[in-house]
């Protein structure tokens, strides 16, 4: 065609953090100041059909959540980026293919606690986008007593009730943490959540 183009995007990665799923990529060695980028995407029912992303035409940044856009979170779809600056264009370059509810990496919950006078009531707080609330989301929750090894699990599904933890026959110190958990084809499990520690049935 004759025409200069622009190098295309470096690094194209489709990934997964903290239940969302992320399209990044760096901008080639010697790109322009004013270089953006846009994304397009498609998804295997659709293998000939690469769907705009409206919210990712001509940005500066080099990533993309895709999270909500995408409309099946049960099949593959992968990912394209462009780079332009002014009239150029670099040509397009493809991510890898990956399923959100297979390859999901899941972020741990944020205890809340309210201790009552003979029992502590957990609720866990996700970050998660409202498009992919309905999948079966649970945590675990560990109890034990500071200095212990010795944890007791309870398990709960997401934004359900509250964990209710019978204190009466407890007295000391004690942590709870919990982790997200998340059954696909397999376990799928995030890192357990900072532990928060709680004194019951304290004289005084």
């Amino acid at each position: 065609s004759g025409c200069v183009q622009l190098l295309p995007p470096q690094n194209v990665t489709l990934m997964s953090k903290d239940f969302e799923m992320i399209f990044t990529w760096t901008p080639a060695e010697g790109s322009p100041p004013d270089v953006t980028y846009t994304v397009r995407y498609k998804s295997q029912d659709h293998m000939n059909k690469w769907i705009k992303v409206p919210k990712c035409k001509n940005i500066p940044r080099t990533s993309c959540i895709l999270t909500c856009v995408i409309r099946n979170h049960y099949i593959k779809v992968q990912a394209q980026v462009k780079a332009v600056s002014g009239p150029l264009q670099s040509p397009w370059v493809k991510s890898q293919f990956k399923n959100y509810f297979a390859e999901v990496e899941l972020a741990p919950p944020v205890l809340i606690l309210n201790a009552k006078k003979n029992s502590i009531h957990v609720n866990a707080s996700f970050s998660l986008p409202t498009c992919v609330e309905h999948l079966p989301w649970k945590y675990e929750l560990n109890r034990w007593e500071a200095g212990s090894e010795d944890k007791k699990k309870y398990e709960a599904k997401f934004r359900k009730n509250s964990v209710i933890i019978d204190t009466t026959a407890l007295r000391g110190n004690y942590c709870l943490s919990a982790r997200s958990l998340y059954e696909s084809i397999d376990f799928k499990y995030s890192e357990f959540s900072q532990p928060v520690c709680v004194l019951l049935n304290h004289k005084g």
